[in-house]
């Protein structure tokens, strides 16, 4: 029994390596990832931003002066910069030493690793690590990367929506509920959505009239939107390095189910050499 346990524990020492391997590749995969985001945010905005003022509200934007304008477009392009410095601080390597808790994962012990990964909370600065040899915590890790990253572009929609309105080309008595559902997904936004250029919300809505609440109208509207998907979908860069972080992930999906599986097998060995111990006639 005692060579049993033996060999799951080699077992699992060498998943845990082979997933170490996974996450150092996984790393290096969101990094190119969201340097190259970062460009095609700043990209994707812009021409967004072009669509809504030129198409969107033209007389509202050839009432502003050359100088107005210049000014539109220095702020937008700051926003996307800001954004992409925003991507790129989401992740970060961090060499750490060995991890000296007492308590380990899944029910290791002494549990040590030559690195882990940090992630910038964008929202409050908080690093997080993460044991690279725990898949758990490593698909968390990721799903968090993922959470943030959607975060900045809704927040950069918000704040470009924001901008644009001040500039007095978006309608000043827009109401923010509905500045604030441009930068959510579609479907979250009240009114009918109609189709348009990638990464603007264009809709249909009801505002009712503050002298008499019995009257109302349908005002058709457009805000940006920037939406990971069609911003992947426009870059061909982007769609490839998506696609190397899905075959990743797959990888690590299998080695994750090894992973509980011999631990379990662990377990059970373990348990089964407790019980004869402590049996007697």
């Amino acid at each position: 029994m005692a060579r049993a346990i033996e060999r799951i524990e080699r077992d699992i020492a060498a998943i845990k390596e082979a997933i170490r391997a996974i996450a150092v590749e996984l790393q290096t995969a969101y990094a190119s990832y969201l340097n190259t985001l970062g460009l095609a945010v700043r990209k994707q905005l812009i021409l967004a931003s072009y669509h809504l003022c030129t198409q969107g509200y033209p007389e509202n934007f050839l009432h502003l002066s050359l100088n107005q304008r210049q000014q539109l477009q220095q702020a937008i392009r700051k926003l996307g910069q800001v954004a992409a410095e925003q991507l790129l601080a989401c992740i970060k390597s961090e060499e750490a030493g060995v991890d000296e808790r007492d308590e380990g994962y899944e029910g290791d012990e002494g549990v040590t690793s030559s690195s882990s990964f940090g992630l910038l909370d964008t929202s409050n600065s908080q690093s997080l690590t993460t044991d690279t040899s725990n898949p758990i915590e490593l698909v968390k890790w990721q799903q968090n990367l993922e959470e943030v990253t959607q975060e900045i572009l809704k927040k950069l929609s918000h704040d470009a929506n924001v901008l644009i309105q001040k500039s007095g080309i978006l309608p000043k008595k827009l109401p923010e509920p509905i500045l604030a559902a441009a930068a959510a997904a579609a479907s979250e936004a009240s009114g009918e959505v109609m189709p348009g250029p990638p990464n603007l919300l264009n809709l249909v809505i009801e505002i009712e009239n503050e002298q008499q609440s019995e009257d109302s109208g349908l005002t058709q509207i457009m805000a940006i939107n920037l939406r990971l998907g069609e911003i992947e979908f426009a870059d061909v860069t982007l769609s490839s390095e998506r696609r190397q972080i899905r075959s990743i992930l797959v990888q690590l999906n299998k080695l994750g189910r090894e992973y509980q599986k011999k631990h379990r097998e662990r377990a059970i060995a373990e348990a089964e050499a407790a019980w004869r111990a402590s049996w007697f006639e």
